[in-house]
């Protein structure tokens, strides 16, 4: 103690001689605040009881005299002190911060022998840092911010001191004791030191500049809300991938790096649990370290309802323990986990007031390791573990706090109350699937189903055939409601009594009761959607969303999502944003791909109530996009070829053709004649679903059989050898394929050379061919290929090279993906949504957009889109809108482009039609692929004005502006329009256009060039109209100049004639003068020249027209021209 006191003050005075070296003061001090490493930096030593040196009564006292509250920088400091025996006085300043605690930064101490039994006074200046009194500059590095400071002295009895050793003497074993906490300012408060030095000049002026900076404080908290809006939990592999960064605020980083190894942190998370894990385990939340390994913390779901939490240790290696308590089902539940100094704390609560309330305890016998902006965290499932089923509520997280109970800020009530309608709808759900189940089981069906999957026996056929009689089945079913539930859902109960009395072949697909339940809300959601597509049914759509709502609680979620849109939409009944939201989180919960687009959308534009979350946004879309991926290797189903057909292009309307038009009896005929390409187009056509053709997939294969056979194209060779190796719609022949895609290598295809890497790869374990053949087909431009060299890097078997290279991977997936590659565009979404690999920036925006281009390629979207161009052909309006308006919310443009066109072309369909077009053509025009025409529409929109919404002339130039830049010749058009309106176009929309003009008044050459750029654009629909309008602006030209060079020659003719008639006055009058003087006796004569000047006006001088320059309002231009007419 007494060395280190020694080494202080010897580096205080050491740097007040140092005049020359001003940063060392700073440094000195800042060695000693500095945070250190801490070689037990969990043990920790308080004592309850404070000892006495003797057990011998004393009268010493001590107390501090007008010691103020605020820390300063000359303190001064009156300690007036009584010793009844020889003693030693010891003063010590204390100084806590974020870092660390129990600094000391002032030490005193002195003899108490000689004036015993007197009352003395003694005057101390205390000096305090000036890290902690003074704001940073160009000598003070840093100014740190102080938690407390405790000023505290004490009188310790000499004998007792002699004793002990002189380490042990302290504040505990004193007689007497006091203290006093002070005050100190915030580092923006405080003020700054005068060195009183002169600095060199270029010093001094960036101190001048950084002192007139406006400072602002680093305000933050340890608090992330990592889920405020809630989510639907699919039980899949996709939850919210939250990334956190570094704290702001120094100090706060500072802290959380010394806490990586004995961390305190708070989680606290709102879950809704539907059903119980079907897997080991099902995540809630956990953490993903930089090395893609489990970290602290980790909350799983067991199979039993229990709780498995795991911490990683900072040795390495993990513990994890169980719950003794279990989750209850169809409950809002809060569960907290808190850890502090190895003690961790796992509790779970229900309800909004936390009632109920279990607790778990654990204790780590060795320290826990967690860095909480390495790595990402993790919100449902993940690449690791699979979801639970239900939904997210609220969760926060305290990055450096651990709060247990009350002390937890994280309420589930938000302002949807999300909370209290899902609870509501599973209530009911539940009270009217139990007696369904009920019913179903009166019927026997369940033992029907029993019988029909059990195994062929001829000895359980002879039990079924002369066994005992089942006296069950001849007993009247009883309805297990009454007569009032049977009334309010007569139409259901109707329904599944005639699907009860069916026969069991009905329910071939339905190996259990379950699936019997969700054929039922099969059957009933296509009652209600054939009601639906009627003429006029928009009427009747408020009492038909009573069995929609049935059929979503029966577990066909598509009915939910159509709620969804219908809540939302207003489509027949009021919008009901909270029963949308309700319905699309229940939909997507149930895995329904428009429901898990739907919610993709919104929080990706942050519009009607969602809020704007890539994260969450990303989770649904790469749900989606997977089963994209997976779907397309399916047959069965209701699939389609997502084709983006707008119903203003008469061009792709005419392209879409059924198999008894005239383009596929066409393709089909030359395909008979031995057409390569018709041959190969027809079986694309017929595989995918194409251009309105209903997917055939083994007429497609006789069309790749015989195109192989008879052309020997190397495409039609490669295609169809692969479907032959995989058995894919045809009977799996590995010889004869692997024999035709060596035949369509052979003669240059790049597809085949990647279908034989792919073999070795997978069959002959020939990873250096398969990469020689991979090589070859990327530098032909095969993407397949690109991918695949991807994943061999990633997986670390890359020849030659055996380490893991996650970057250069995805140099390769980057490469495919920027192509289309569907599988590489979700592995450079993860990688982007993540940003866990070296030199791969946290992108989730761009992760966004990248997994919605696949989802928007799925087939069950495209068969609903494919519904709804079919119902437009044949004119049956309320079924295009219906089919189009459930996919337009899905945030597909064309859909929502259809939609709007709909409703302006026919405004009958539904009450709010101009609402409709006003909606999805506004929401149309801020999608990346949108058509010029929608940005058209909008621009006319802005410049009309349009019902609520006020005229916009600079929107509506915007928008004009965006439709030009896509090359669209009407937009040139209009904007050239409004120019000749008078009105102007800001410079900045001039210069995206890269239209200049040479001043501010000139607008020919700029009118000029928009007219030419419309004829150029597209000389087809342009030509006429803005031929016309160019020679229009040509003629005014002309005639204005005209107009203003026989003005000019008007005005000086009559400003000549002036001047003559006044030189003719002027003569008159100076000869009338004379005149008068020679005859001043004659009588005077009225001249008939005087009469005339006093009855004619000399015309005013005539205003020169209007140059180019100002180019004037029409009706200004016509009272120019018109005097040129006479």
């Amino acid at each position: 103690m007494e060395v280190e006191l020694v080494t202080r003050l010897f580096l205080k005075s050491t740097c007040r001689r140092m005049r020359n070296s001003h940063w060392l003061p700073c440094l000195g001090w800042l060695v000693l605040l500095m945070p250190i490493p801490l070689l037990s930096i969990n043990t920790t030593r308080t004592t309850s009881v404070l000892q006495s040196s003797t057990d011998r009564q004393h009268n010493d006292f001590i107390r501090f005299i007008n010691a103020t509250d605020l820390v300063v920088a000359d303190y001064k400091l009156s300690i007036e002190y009584l010793c009844s025996e020889p003693s030693t006085v010891r003063v010590e300043v204390i100084v806590s911060t974020d870092v660390k605690t129990g600094i000391t930064i002032y030490k005193k101490r002195w003899k108490c022998e000689k004036h015993l039994h007197i009352l003395r006074i003694r005057t101390l200046w205390v000096r305090f840092p000036s890290i902690m009194l003074y704001r940073a500059d160009y000598l003070i590095q840093r100014s740190i911010v102080i938690n407390n400071v405790i000023l505290r002295a004490w009188i310790v009895n000499t004998d007792f001191e002699a004793h002990k050793n002189r380490n042990t003497a302290v504040y505990e074993q004193a007689t007497t004791r006091t203290y006093k906490l002070l005050k100190t300012l915030s580092p923006f408060e405080r003020p700054y030191k005068d060195h009183q030095e002169c600095l060199q000049w270029d010093k001094e002026k960036i101190q001048a500049i950084k002192d007139k900076q406006i400072h602002r404080c680093l305000l933050e908290n340890d608090v992330v809300e990592l889920l405020s809006f809630p989510f639907a939990s699919s039980g899949l592999n996709f939850g919210i991938t939250r990334k956190l960064k570094k704290f702001n605020n120094p100090e706060m980083e500072v802290a959380s790096k010394q806490l990586v190894n004995n961390p305190r942190f708070t989680v606290s998370i709102w879950i809704y649990l539907l059903h119980r894990c079907k897997w080991p385990f099902c995540g809630i939340f956990h953490h993903i370290n930089e090395k893609q390994m489990y970290a602290t913390p980790l909350l799983f779901l067991t199979q039993d309802g229990n709780i498995h939490f795991q911490m990683m240790m900072a040795s390495g290696k993990h513990v994890a323990g169980r719950s003794h308590f279990k989750l209850s089902l169809r409950q809002w539940c809060r569960v907290d986990l808190t850890l502090q100094d190895r003690r961790m704390t796992l509790s779970v609560s229900y309800g909004e007031k936390l009632q109920a309330r279990e607790d778990a305890f654990y204790s780590y016998r060795e320290d826990v390791h967690l860095n909480n902006s390495a790595g990402y965290f993790v919100l449902g499932g993940s690449n690791h573990v699979r979801a639970f089923e239900g939904f997210i509520g609220p969760v926060k997280l305290y990055r450096l706090l651990a709060l247990t109970g009350q002390e937890i800020s994280n309420p589930l009530v938000t302002d949807h109350n999300f909370h209290k309608h899902v609870e509501q709808y599973n209530r009911k759900c539940k009270y009217l699937t139990t007696h369904t189940m009920e019913y179903f089981q009166s019927f026997g069906l369940l033992k029907k189903m029993q019988q029909m999957y059990r195994s062929n026996s001829y000895y359980l056929e002879l039990v079924t055939k002369y066994g005992p009689v089942d006296y069950d089945k001849e007993k009247c079913a009883a309805h297990p409601w009454g007569k009032r539930t049977e009334k309010k859902y007569k139409a259901f109960f109707d329904l599944v009594h005639t699907m009860a009395l069916q026969p069991i072949s009905d329910f071939a697909h339905s190996p259990n009761l379950r699936s019997a339940l969700i054929k039922v809300g099969e059957k009933l959601f296509q009652k209600t959607v054939e009601i639906l597509v009627r003429p006029n049914s928009t009427q009747q759509i408020d009492r038909l969303t009573i069995p929609l709502m049935e059929a979503s609680c029966c577990g066909y979620y598509r009915a939910a999502y159509f709620l969804a849109v219908i809540f939302e939409t207003g489509l027949g009944v009021e919008i009901q944003p909270l029963q949308g939201l309700l319905y699309s989180l229940v939909a997507a919960q149930g895995n329904d791909r428009l429901a898990l687009m739907h919610l993709g959308y919104k929080h990706d534009q942050g519009i009607d109530g969602y809020r704007l979350d890539y994260d969450m946004s990303y989770s649904y879309y790469l749900n989606i996009a997977q089963q994209t991926i997976n779907d397309r290797h399916v047959f069965d189903g209701e699939q389609a070829f997502v084709e983006s057909v707008r119903l203003m292009d008469d061009s792709a309307l005419q392209s879409q053709t059924q198999e008894n038009d005239d383009i596929f009896l066409w393709l089909r005929y030359q395909a008979n004649h031995g057409d390569a390409f018709a041959q190969q187009k027809l079986a694309r056509m017929l595989y995918w679903g194409q251009h309105g053709i209903t997917r055939d997939v083994k007429a497609a294969m006789e069309w790749y059989s015989r195109s192989a056979e008879e052309t020997g194209d190397p495409l039609s060779l490669y295609e169809y050898g692969l479907f032959l190796f995989k058995g894919r719609g045809v009977e799996k022949n590995t010889k004869l394929g692997l024999k035709l895609i060596h035949e369509a290598a052979s003669k240059g295809s790049h597809e085949a050379l990647n279908g034989l890497g792919w073999y070795y790869e997978i069959f002959e374990k020939d990873f250096v061919k398969a990469v020689e053949y991979w090589e070859k087909a990327m530098q032909m431009g095969n993407l397949d290929a690109s991918h695949n060299l991807g994943v061999m890097y990633a997986a670390g078997l890359y020849p030659g090279k055996p380490v893991k290279n996650e970057t250069e991977a995805f140099q390769y997936y980057y490469k495919a993906g920027s192509g289309g590659h569907f599988e590489s565009v979700i592995r450079c979404s993860f990688y982007w949504s993540t940003g866990n690999f070296e030199s791969i920036p946290h992108n989730p925006r761009m992760a966004v957009h990248w997994a919605k281009f696949v989802a928007e390629h799925n087939g069950f979207l495209g068969y609903i889109m494919r519904k709804a161009m079919h119902a437009y052909l044949q004119k049956s309006w309320n079924e295009a809108l219906l089919y189009y308006l459930v996919t337009a919310e899905t945030g597909i443009e064309t859909s929502q482009t259809n939609v709007a066109y709909l409703c302006e072309e026919h405004p009958e369909l539904a009450s709010n039609s101009v609402d409709y077009a006003w909606r999805y053509y506004n929401l149309s025009a801020f999608q990346l692929t949108t058509h010029p025409f929608v940005l058209i529409k909008m621009g006319d929109y802005y410049y009309y004005g349009h019902k609520n919404h006020k005229r916009d002339i600079t929107q509506s130039i915007e928008m004009y502006t965006s439709a030009a830049l896509l090359n669209y010749s009407q937009a040139f058009y209009n904007l050239a329009s409004l120019i000749e309106e008078g009105v102007h176009i800001p410079e900045r929309f001039l210069d995206l256009l890269n239209l200049t003009t040479g001043n501010n008044f000139n607008n020919f050459p700029v009118l000029l060039e928009l007219y030419e750029r419309c004829i150029l654009v597209d000389m087809q629909e342009g030509l006429v109209p803005c031929s016309i309008a160019l020679l229009h602006v040509h003629l005014k030209t002309i005639w204005i100049n005209i107009c203003s060079a026989a003005l000019l020659y008007t005005a000086g003719s009559v400003l000549l004639s002036t001047l003559i008639v006044f030189a003719v006055k002027h003569y008159w009058d100076s000869m009338a003068v004379s005149t008068t003087r020679q005859n001043e006796h004659s009588p005077t004569m009225s001249s008939s020249s005087q009469n005339i000047q006093s009855d004619e006006r000399i015309p005013e001088e005539t205003s020169l027209p209007s140059t180019a320059s100002e180019y004037p309002e029409p009706n200004e231009a016509r009272s120019i021209m018109q005097p040129c007419t006479m």
